[in-house]
């Protein structure tokens, strides 16, 4: 189980990670680009910014802590994650992989 203090700690841990608001709630970026965000809808969520067949991953491994957000950001992998409901490891894995997809091959090292 997650707090929001959790996310924020995991997704700042990441080099070049930020901490900025957009639309009334904390995101976290890396070059400008937004790879999650926490409290939207409400405090109980956070968001990471996944490739669809990372969001297909994550929800078939822990359906109850992952689900696509609404409409077209969603179906993009924009992905809800409940914090009450996700393990440490998939909620650091998770992160890591929106990261990685917003830092760009040269930020990761590839």
């Amino acid at each position: 189980m997650a707090t929001a203090e959790d996310f924020r700690r995991v997704a700042l841990s990441f080099p070049g990670a930020e901490e900025g608001a957009h639309m009334g709630h904390s995101d976290f970026r890396i070059g400008g680009r937004i790879f999650a965000t926490l409290g939207a809808p409400d405090e109980a969520w956070g968001m990471a910014a996944l490739m669809p067949e990372q969001q297909e991953d994550f929800m078939a491994m822990a359906p109850e802590a992952f689900e696509p957000a609404a409409g077209a950001w969603g179906r993009g992998g924009s992905t809800l994650v409940r914090l009450e409901a996700v393990p440490d490891d998939l909620l650091e894995s998770a992160l890591a992989a929106a990261w990685r997809k917003r830092a760009g091959k040269k930020a990761v090292g590839k």
